[in-house]
C-alpha cells in the first residue's frame, strides 16, 4: 500500500497520474489502492440524486463504504470500462460484505446528464447504484475537496461540445465523511474486490 499526502494526492490527480498499484504482487493483507494520509474532509456540498431529492456524499452515505466516481454519461470509454469493473468487483463479494457497499456516479456534465439519463445509464451496471447531478461549480468544489479534477463540458458556437476533462479515479467514502483511499483507472475487479473486504473489515 502506498500512503501520499493531501497535496501530493491533489497533485497526482490533476497530472492524471492515475496507477493504482506497481509490478510488485500486493501482499494479501495490503490494499491496492492508494491511501491519503490524513484522509480528504469530503466537502459538505448538497447535490441531488437521480429522484430529484437532496444528496450531500458526506452526509448521506447509509453504507459504511461507498466507491464514489466522477464522470459523464457520453463518455466514449474510461467512464464505462471503470463502472463495469466496479459492477464486476462487487459480484465477487459475499453477502455481507457487498451490503455494506454504495456506489455513487457524479456527473461532470450536468447540462445534458438530467436525472432521467443518469438513471438509464447506471442501471445498466446496477439499478442500486446513485446517480448525483447538480451546478457544475458545485460539482467542482465536491470533487476537489477529494483530489479530483473536474472540467466540465462547454456547448461550442458550432452546437458541439468540448468534454471536458476529469480524474478517472475512484474514491472511498467512509461514514464519518472521509476518504481514505483512491484507486486508478486500471484497478482491476479482483483488486477493488479485495481491497473492499480490507476497508469493510476495518469499519
Amino acid at each position: 500500500m502506498r500512503a501520499v499526502g493531501r497535496s501530493a494526492a491533489a497533485a497526482a490527480a490533476a497530472l492524471l497520474v492515475l496507477s493504482s498499484c506497481g509490478s510488485e504482487a500486493t501482499p494479501a493483507d495490503e490494499p491496492s489502492g492508494t491511501a491519503v494520509e490524513p484522509p480528504f474532509d469530503v466537502a459538505a456540498t448538497t447535490l441531488s440524486d437521480t429522484d430529484g431529492e437532496p444528496f450531500a456524499l458526506a452526509e448521506d452515505t447509509e453504507d459504511p463504504l461507498t466507491l464514489v466516481f466522477f464522470g459523464y454519461t457520453r463518455c466514449p470509454d474510461i467512464c464505462p470500462a471503470v463502472m463495469s469493473t466496479i459492477t464486476s468487483a462487487l459480484t465477487r463479494l459475499d453477502e455481507e460484505t457487498r451490503e455494506q457497499v454504495q456506489v455513487v456516479f457524479v456527473t461532470t456534465d450536468p447540462s445534458r446528464d438530467d436525472p432521467a439519463t443518469l438513471r438509464r445509464y447506471l442501471d445498466r451496471f446496477d439499478e442500486d447504484f446513485v446517480g448525483v447531478t447538480g451546478e457544475l461549480e458545485e460539482i467542482g468544489e465536491l470533487a476537489e475537496s477529494v483530489g479530483v479534477f473536474v472540467a466540465g463540458a462547454e456547448e461550442l458556437a458550432s452546437g458541439g461540445y468540448d468534454l471536458g476533462s476529469h480524474g478517472a479515479q475512484v474514491i472511498a467514502v467512509d461514514q464519518d465523511g472521509q476518504a481514505p483511499m483512491y484507486w486508478g483507472q486500471d484497478t482491476s475487479s479482483a483488486e477493488y474486490a479485495h481491497d473492499i473486504e480490507l476497508l469493510v473489515g476495518d469499519l
